[in-house]
């Protein structure tokens, strides 16, 4: 077998040496790296805090002097996002802007206005949001004020609680959902900065009455209203749901309430069944179990019980007098579907427990009513008032605006006007939020102060990855790929999630796109393959490809470095021409990072089919310097090639691949020796190729839009696989990494097939990361599991989440919670002989007590729109009890 050794006479090494005189060399104080980051973090958010609270005390200025509107004769002037179809209030003043393209913002926008944008669900028209755009177009100022004292400031968005979002600077929106019909879904009320900024943190049990009675139209319209409330909910929250005789799903207690738990119980909810009868007490006695239930982790906080039922007789009193007692568990009831079923004792459960009542008569009432909760739930922030106005960082998020990966700060903004008798109002306004992208927090981690094996990570109080190298966004086929000639190997795409990205910290020991695989249990042990993407820089085109030829040649060791102490193999890495860039950078090679602080060769076999092996060799050098020494400077890298020899034998063609795949029987009994052992990780920002559809109908999962750089290898005769990412999909893998187990040299063992057994002898190679393996040869020996075992990423449904239950991860609670009304003036007191559930402003309210005296009655009243007093008084959809 000819090996080929090669060095570069001109490295660093002799740069080093003729400039020795200009290099000191530090070690590295890691506490002092961590700070000084986190100062400049802190420094960065600091300036965005300051604009919230600017944004923040105008906007509760400006709705405090807005004068109320009935009427309307003209239309207001405002840039409204989605497009509009009909005026029947006749014509409005169109603003016309002028969008230009920004790099920062990575869009159109037009600094000189603000954008608004509607929930479908609600009439643009109407009164309220009328209203709610003359007050808030006076931020217009605001906002631009802001930017102008902070150029970095990205999107400023407030977002009301009626569903109205106004955002700076203007920008043509873009539903990024995609869903099928091409509906904007979009409501910023269920965004996870709105969410986490309009009430403290919820500890959420969903009691689902699954009796007989509920079945046909109202069993689905049960399911669609507990998926709607589950999306109300973060990932600072705790959520499970029960039905009122058993558990729904596999969780026995709550669990956080992020993407992956609140899709098990979505599923769970989407397979219950209609069986049984009531029984309301069996149900709250379980539930407030499991939220007085101090051992597991919990939001610590609002503490909530959602009941949805078609009704029922039975109120369940003793068990509120004994569990519930104090009244901090609030409790909510919806009475879903069309029926003649007595409302009274699910309006009492509500009104005695310091919650209201809603109906869900339609699909049309899910998200309005599954959403009003947060208005109560903000009540107590209100009442605190600058207590409360504590800006909060949500987790990691993708931005609808299409920024990225964000954070964003929020700040509530509460009503401070006063109603007919002096008393506060009690509601919540909206939220007021500004981005924070990633990149720009990543950018005041020092890139190179670590080493190459070395980075920067942060998590947020809910364990969740906030900065690390593996977190990348992706989107399905959009964006110019990364240099690299994807053609060549279509596998290697760089394609970006549309999906929101959610990593636990443990789960951060994954692939990227680029397919470095790192096992984080040692350096030694990592498995980094030869491929190599180098990042673009923001603007930049691609670096052109350069096509070299291979260089063979034998070269001698370098002078400098063929003393005792260096003798080692030296040489320049090369690499083939389709994969050759202008720019390599050696610091971010995987060969180079494996090759560090390990003092044994390591072999590699880089695997291509149709393609000759290899066998790559490398091993670090250290530089001899006066001061503390500098370990690996260099990789040494040689190759094996087998392109000439007359060796006929059918595993020297297979090098390179996995051993499990070549003789799985024998790989098995290596690992149940102990000489491997192997560990699962899981990648849930993985892109995949579609599964065959099995219904003539089906759609495609998601939609590829080409980019430049695909267009142009339309030219590439070569190119064969253009049509491939327009199926491309994101999906979670899982990969099987195996490792060396013990410091044991030798193995022996039998390989037990039933009727025929083979002997194999397993020796580590010194100083090197090989293994010698000789194994007796029995062609015939067939009944040993020729199951192949798998080192590639395989598609995966991800770990168990039930599993996974079983030990959340530590959360840190919040600093500050306001969970219980300091005025309980509005929501009053209930008694049981006189019921009065009225829906309607607090002063109308009154007059009515007056009229109506001690009359045991119950009175319910909708909504009317020419009320004397300001309608942004009145908790739209909420009921007052006394």
């Amino acid at each position: 077998i000819p090996v080929f050794l090669c060095t570069e006479p001109f490295s660093g090494l002799w740069i080093y040496a003729a400039n020795r005189q200009y290099y000191t060399i530090e070690m590295n104080n890691a506490r002092h790296l961590v700070e000084s980051a986190a100062r400049e973090i802190e420094k960065l958010l600091s300036n965005k805090v300051k604009a919230l609270k600017r944004l923040a005390s105008a906007a509760e200025e400006f709705q405090q002097a807005h004068a109320w509107k009935e009427e309307f004769g003209v239309r207001l002037s405002a840039l409204s996002a989605p497009p509009c179809t009909g005026d029947p209030l006749g014509s409005r003043p169109r603003i016309k802007p002028d969008f230009q393209p920004n790099r920062a913002f990575r869009r159109l926008v037009d600094f000189n206005h603000t954008a608004v944008h509607i929930p479908t669900d609600i009439y643009e028209g109407s009164t309220i949001v009328l209203n709610e755009l003359n007050w808030t177009a006076a931020l217009d100022n605001v906002f631009k004020k802001n930017k102008e004292e902070d150029p970095t400031l990205l999107w400023q968005v407030f977002g009301s609680a009626t569903g109205l979002a106004r955002y700076y600077p203007a920008s043509p929106w873009v539903d990024l959902t995609k869903t099928s019909n091409r509906i904007d879904l979009y409501d910023v009320r269920r965004r996870p900065w709105y969410i986490q900024g309009a009430a403290s943190p919820k500890d959420m049990l969903i009691l689902v009455d699954v009796s007989g009675s509920v079945s046909g139209l109202t069993l689905k319209l049960i399911r669609t209203s507990v998926s709607e409330m589950l999306e109300t909910l973060s990932d600072d929250d705790y959520v499970n749901v029960v039905s009122v005789s058993n558990s729904v799903s596999c969780f026995k207690d709550l669990v956080q309430a992020n993407v992956r738990n609140k899709k098990v119980l979505k599923d769970a909810v989407n397979r219950i069944q209609a069986k049984g009868i009531t029984d309301y007490k069996k149900g709250f006695e379980f539930a407030f179990e499991q939220l007085k239930n101090l051992s597991e982790s919990r939001a610590n906080c609002n503490k909530i019980i959602m009941l949805f039922t078609d009704g029922g007789e039975e109120r369940a009193q003793e068990i509120f007098a004994k569990d519930n007692k104090d009244k901090k568990i609030r409790v909510f009831t919806f009475s879903v579907g069309q029926h003649n079923y007595d409302k009274g004792p699910i309006q009492w459960m509500a009104c005695a427990n310091k919650g209201y009542y809603f109906e869900i008569p339609s699909i049309g009432a899910i998200r309005i009513n599954t959403q009003e909760y947060l208005d109560v739930l903000g009540r107590p922030m209100v009442l605190a008032g600058v207590k409360a106005k504590q800006v909060q960082w949500t987790n990691v998020y993708l931005d609808a605006l299409e920024l990225g990966l964000v954070i964003t700060g929020t700040l509530p903004v509460f009503n401070l006007t006063k109603d007919a008798s002096g008393n506060q109002n009690q509601l919540i306004l909206g939220v007021m939020g500004i981005d924070v992208s990633l990149e720009d927090v990543k950018r005041l981690t020092p890139r190179y102060t670590l080493g190459p094996n070395g980075y920067y990570f942060a998590i947020d109080p809910n364990g969740y990855v906030l900065l690390h190298p593996n977190l990348q966004p992706k989107s399905i086929g959009v964006g110019i790929p990364k240099v690299y000639l994807r053609e060549r190997h279509p596998n290697a795409q760089n394609p970006k999630s549309q999906e929101p990205v959610t990593l636990d910290f443990l789960d951060a020991e994954l692939e990227n796109e680029i397919k470095v695989e790192v096992s984080y249990l040692s350096v030694a042990n990592a498995y980094c393959d030869f491929n190599s993407l180098w990042p673009i820089m923001s603007g930049s085109m691609p670096a052109i490809i350069l096509a070299v030829c291979w260089i063979i040649s034998a070269c001698k060791l370098p002078v400098a470095l063929s003393n005792k102490r260096h003798n080692r193999l030296s040489s320049r890495h090369f690499t083939a021409g389709e994969e050759w860039t202008a720019n390599p950078e050696t610091y971010e090679a995987s060969y180079y990072k494996r090759s560090l602080n390990n003092n044994f060769y390591i072999f590699t076999a880089p695997y291509i089919n149709s393609k000759t092996p290899l066998l790559l060799l490398r091993y670090q050098i250290s530089v001899e310097i006066p001061t503390p020494p500098l370990p690996p400077k260099i990789s040494c890298n040689a190759w094996s090639g087998m392109g000439n020899t007359f060796i006929y034998f059918p595993l020297l063609f297979q090098i390179g691949k996995f051993f499990g795949e070549i003789d799985p029987s024998l790989m098995r009994r290596l690992l149940n020796a102990s000489l491997y052992s192997f560990s699962k990780s899981y990648d849930y920002q993985s892109v995949c190729d579609p599964e065959s559809e099995t219904k003539a109908g089906a759609g495609l999962r998601s939609v590829y839009v080409p980019s430049i750089a695909d267009i142009l290898n339309i030219a590439d005769t070569d190119s064969d696989d253009f049509s491939e990412p327009f199926a491309k999909s994101s999906c979670i893998t899982e990969q099987t990494q195996y490792y060396f187990y013990n410091d044991t040299d030798s193995f022996s063992g039998l390989v037990d097939c039933g009727n025929c057994s083979r002997l194999f002898h397993a020796q580590k190679l010194s100083d090197t990361n090989l293994v010698f393996i000789l194994v007796e040869s029995k062609p015939t020996c067939q009944s040993c599991d020729s199951k192949s075992l798998l080192q590639a990423e395989q598609k995966s449904d991800g770990p168990d989440p039930c599993i996974l239950a079983q030990q959340p991860r530590y959360r840190k609670g919040p600093e500050v919670c306001f969970d219980s009304d300091e005025n309980v003036s509005v929501q009053g007191t209930f008694n049981s002989s006189n019921i009065l559930c009225i829906q309607i402003n607090h002063a109308l309210f009154t007059e009515l007590i007056n009229i109506l005296g001690s009359s045991h009655i119950q009175i319910l009243i909708y909504p009317v729109f020419k009320i004397p007093t300001p309608i942004s008084t009145i908790s739209k959809g909420e009921w007052v009890c006394s």
